[in-house]
């Protein structure tokens, strides 16, 4: 029935919904906009109630926060495990009177806290807000000393009550006798005076500073206390609201020796406890708000700070109390909205709509929403002068070459360096056998373990990006297949060839840098490197599979064999055949010759051939019998367990991190060494059972593979002078699939996810590619190019993430280690491999199989396009909470997946045929499809799917800012009487409601209609 009385009330509430930004909106960006270079400081925020313990009065620590809150467990004297803080609108609505009732002092000139205590009772006393009278009691209540979680509870001993008995300071304050307010009388007005009564240290104590929950307060920390409780003396509240002029440790007042600049104090009438606690623990989240909190710094009266607790309110999400249980502890968010986009909406750049002004137009609604979109910056911008974009590239890299040195020296280092050394010189071998087997070779594994440890080394030490890991790559390998079996059947020299067409494709690459033609990469969407590194991924997979899957052709499990029958199962070598004997082979040939005694039949006669060896046997022309010669140890189940072990034990480790085992140092570097500690772990079982399983093979001598071939390539002499000019063609192809390898990767790594700081340098990257393979073809070694995988690889062992964190506050990523160090360090390891031989001949295949597998299931993980494959499992209700569901239908969404599919599944098979040596114009061709879907998805869909293509982008916002300027024309103008009201409503309060003089707030009951 007061539905007739707010019908006012609700017209100007519509009217006020017609404002882009509330009158609060509006003072804040008042005061947040004002010029100040100081950062705001980490508040550290601690409440203290008012207990009783006997006959004497402490304060107690009930509660802090650094973001998040910990409560103090009664019963089991700990801290309760950090939890979101959930308030009641009605503690924030009595905060709110508090402050506009109580002592608000800002920028007080505080030295201590008799000082601070004695200038709030003075000012209340000015303003009348108490009585004279009062002063002492308040005085002692607040200089009783404060009793921390850190510190044991007080067991008091005869001494102390005896102690207590005959100080004055012990008297109660509560229930105060007469005898005792006579001892209190001599106490005045003065700081002097208030002082003899402080029960509190003056300096921080022993357990304060040795407090080991500093280390999860940042430097330059400041604090904010909270006092509150209840007395008997007073018959309404005492509030105060302090904030120092300079940060000033006050003694024992703090946990932690931090300097305090806010204090919050509110005393009460009994029987009001619950209520000034849930009062205190309403500031002291609000404290800990990064937009609050910029405010209190800034606040120049009473009425910012209020506007500041109306804008909190804007923002509050409230939660039905009957559908959810106010005692459970809500854990904290892995990832929050940043305080700089909170902020943004009071810029005066910004126009954005706030939380609770509804209906209003500047700001996009839910389906206009459109997300960030990726931005490859400056370095590819093309400058139009010659070698331009290479100029700006030296001059972006070089200020930052001694940071790119001295950086490198850190503990996170040694594992990468150790995981991505383990992953090259697998690499090596692999490609290093496949190209022996492809060339004759004229290319093998010695050359492959030079031509990585000279490549990698120059490439890092001078290129623009240097966490990129150079490796040959499999289109690399079918090129280079083609190319010699062409000249086997041309009677045209190989290597003469190689070398020109590395000369030619050398001087390409010039042209390519000096014409900044890597600015095309700015067409390669998500779509097109989500394309590309699934596919190099999925490569890293099924190849370590399948060298898994060849150990069990190798070394086949007996499945013939039958416990049972054990006893039958024999083997026994025998002799043979005297008469057969001198029909010589080469092994027995060689027999005679080494030992003549074994060449006659008499000789074979006395050789006892059951006490031969199964090798000795075979060797002196015996024969074996028995269905246990065939016999084999199942060295493929122990493989599997060392590929499998090494893979499933390095993610598990990976993290670690994240577990709630051992303090956050101990677990982080067991994150960083996983690798190294898997592949020593399964190395150490491998010696331990013994078992014969393939183990690494590096070339011991310092030689080429192929006997009769030097280490330098003359240019001249061996093929007819056409075949230097024709050589220009497949120059080009080569050019062509070095380029897209290269520049896909580097953009890949350049990412704006991987939060780099010292810039890239694709135009620099790509000059040093071309060098070094000019390089290479005159040494004969394997062309190298940018390994996706690895590299992603080297980039995720080099993730920073913050080191002191709020309790509750997932550690943030910081960046990546950006030097050169690591880098060197590795193919400096690889190119000294030969000499560490005898240590690396103990570490099983297997084991490198499953690093392979981590490297290749690892750069998956944060893959939108591999989430996006998930997605076709998963019933609706059980899906993510993606933030591109939330904008695109569910079926264009698994459309556009499909097309991804197809694409990726076409690359497959070309890649597994002769077709390969296509597949960087295949890569051409994904840019291509990617342009045909403009046709069948909304720019909108796209942005959110993928990044939308640069014309598209640019376009897109010319036309919001014809219709933003459309929009402006046909605009209304409001009337005389609307706009009065408009005026009238910035000076309407937003909360109805009155205060009462016990301190209380009576609600007016709203009608919603």
């Amino acid at each position: 029935h007061y539905g007739h009385l707010l019908k006012p009330y609700k017209m100007i509430l519509q009217i006020l919904s017609l404002h882009q930004v509330s009158p609060a909106a509006e003072r804040l960006r008042y005061i947040l906009n004002e010029e100040d270079d100081m950062p705001t400081p980490t508040l550290f925020t601690e409440m203290d109630t008012l207990q009783r313990e006997g006959d004497e009065l402490e304060w107690k620590e009930s509660a802090r926060w650094v973001k998040f809150e910990e409560k103090v467990e009664e019963g089991g004297e700990r801290w309760s495990k950090p939890h979101v803080s959930t308030l009641s609108l009605h503690s924030l609505f009595e905060l709110r009177t508090c402050l506009q009732t109580g002592t608000v002092l800002l920028d007080l000139e505080g030295y201590s806290l008799p000082q601070i205590v004695d200038d709030i009772i003075e000012r209340q006393i000015e303003e009348g807000m108490i009585s004279p009278e009062l002063r002492e009691k308040i005085t002692f209540v607040l200089l009783r000393k404060h009793r921390h979680q850190t510190k044991k509870p007080i067991h008091r001993s005869l001494a102390d009550i005896g102690k207590s008995s005959s100080s004055t300071s012990e008297c109660p304050v509560l229930k105060c006798s007469s005898s005792c307010k006579k001892k209190r009388l001599h106490y005045g007005n003065s700081h002097a005076q208030s002082r003899s009564m402080n029960d509190i240290a003056d300096t921080p104590s022993t357990d304060q500073l040795k407090n080991k929950f500093m280390k999860k307060i940042p430097r330059d920390a400041e604090a904010s206390n909270v006092l509150v409780g209840e007395v008997d003396f007073l018959n309404k509240p005492f509030v105060a609201f302090v904030r120092l002029a300079q940060a000033t440790t006050l003694g024992g007042l703090t946990e932690v020796p931090v300097p305090t600049r806010f204090l919050f104090i509110l005393l009460g009438p009994q029987g009001k406890a619950k209520s000034y606690n849930e009062i205190g623990r309403a500031i002291a989240t609000l404290m800990v708000d990064d937009l609050f909190s910029d405010v209190a710094y800034k606040a120049r009266d009473r009425e910012d700070l209020i506007a500041g607790i109306d804008e909190f309110l804007d923002e509050v999400i409230v939660l039905p109390p009957g559908e959810w249980d106010p005692k459970i502890r809500i854990e904290p968010p892995k990832k929050v909205t940043s305080a700089d986009k909170r902020k943004s909406v009071f810029s005066l750049n910004e126009l954005g709509q706030m939380n609770g002004t509804a209906g209003g137009g500047g700001g996009l609604a839910q389906d206009e929403e459109m997300p960030q979109q990726h931005e490859l910056g400056e370095e590819l911008a093309f400058t139009g002068r010659f070698c331009g974009g290479l100029y700006l590239d030296i001059k972006r890299k070089l200020p930052w070459l001694p940071s790119d040195i001295y950086e490198g020296f850190h503990i996170q280092s040694i594992s990468a360096v150790l995981f991505i050394y383990l992953g090259c010189i697998t690499n090596a071998i692999t490609f290093g056998g496949l190209l022996g087997d492809a060339t004759d070779n004229y290319q093998g594994v010695m050359e492959s373990f030079l031509g990585t440890a000279l490549a990698g080394t120059v490439f890092c030490l001078f290129s623009g990006q240097p966490l990129i890991i150079l490796s040959s790559t499999g289109p690399i390998l079918i090129f280079e297949k083609l190319l010699f079996e062409f000249s086997k059947n041309n009677d045209i020299d190989y290597m003469e060839l190689r070398l020109w067409i590395g000369i030619h494709s050398c001087l390409q690459c010039f042209i390519l840098v000096a014409t900044d033609a890597s600015y095309i990469i700015k067409y390669m969407t998500r779509f097109t490197e989500e394309g590309f590194s699934s596919l190099i991924s999925f490569i890293f997979i099924s190849d370590a599979i399948k060298k898994m899957v060849g150990s069990f052709k190798y070394y086949p499990i007996d499945t013939d064999f039958k416990p049972d029958y054990v006893t039958t199962y024999k083997c026994e070598c025998l002799a043979p055949d005297p008469t057969k004997w001198f029909v010589y082979s080469q092994p027995r040939y060689h027999l005679c010759l080494t030992k003549k005694s074994l060449c006659s039949p008499l000789s074979l006669l006395s050789l006892d051939w059951s006490q031969l060896s199964k090798k000795e046997c075979v060797k002196y022309g015996g024969s074996l019998v028995g269905k246990s010669c065939k016999y084999v140890p199942d060295l493929a189940l122990m493989s599997f367990i060392l590929f499998f072990g090494t893979y499933s034990m390095t993610v598990s480790l990976k993290k670690f991190k994240f577990s709630r085992y051992f303090p956050t140092k101990l677990r982080k570097l067991i994150s960083d060494f996983s690798i190294f500690m898997s592949i020593m772990t399964f190395v150490g079982l491998d010696m331990l059972l013994g078992l014969k399983t393939p183990k690494l093979i590096v070339p011991t001598e310092f030689k080429p593979t192929r006997p009769g071939r030097g280490w330098l390539v003359m240019p001249f002499g061996k093929n007819p002078w056409w075949v230097y000019v024709a050589s220009f063609v497949p120059a080009l192809l080569v050019t062509i699939l070095i380029f897209m390898d290269q520049q896909i990767s580097a953009v890949i790594v350049n990412r704006k996810e991987n939060k780099l700081k010292k810039g890239c340098g694709y135009h620099l990257d790509l000059l040093w590619v071309g060098v070094l393979m000019a390089a290479c073809s005159f040494m004969g070694l394997p062309w190298y190019v940018a390994a996706t995988v690895i590299s992603i690889a080297h980039i995720d062992s080099l993730k920073m993430e913050s080191e002191s964190s709020a309790p509750g506050e997932q550690p943030q990523f910081l960046g990546v280690r950006e030097q050169r160090m690591t880098g060197i360090l590795v193919f400096a390891l690889t190119g000294v491999s030969i000499f560490l031989a005898p240590v690396l001949k103990f570490i099983p295949m297997p084991v490198l199989y499953g690093v392979f597998l981590y490297m290749g299931v690892a750069s998956l993980s944060g893959i939108q396009f591999w989430d996006r494959i998930k997605l076709c499992m998963m019933p609706s209700k059980h899906q993510p909470d993606f933030s591109y569901l939330r904008h695109v239908p569910l079926r264009k969404v698994h459309l556009f997946t499909l097309v991804q599919i197809i694409c990726l599944a076409v690359l497959w098979i070309l890649k597994s045929t002769f077709l390969a040596i296509i597949f960087p114009v295949m890569i051409l061709g994904l840019m291509v499809v990617r342009k045909m879907l403009d046709m069948v998805f909304s720019q909108h869909d796209l942005a959110w799917l993928d990044d939308l293509l640069p014309e598209k982008e640019k376009k897109k916002k010319e036309d919001a800012k014809k219709k933003g300027k459309e929009k402006d024309k046909k605009k209304p103008k409001a009337d005389d009487s609307e706009e009065e009201v408009r005026n009238l409503s910035f000076c309407c309060p937003l909360y109805f409601y009155q205060s009462t003089s016990s301190g209380g707030i009576n609600y007016m009951n709203v009608e919603y209609v």
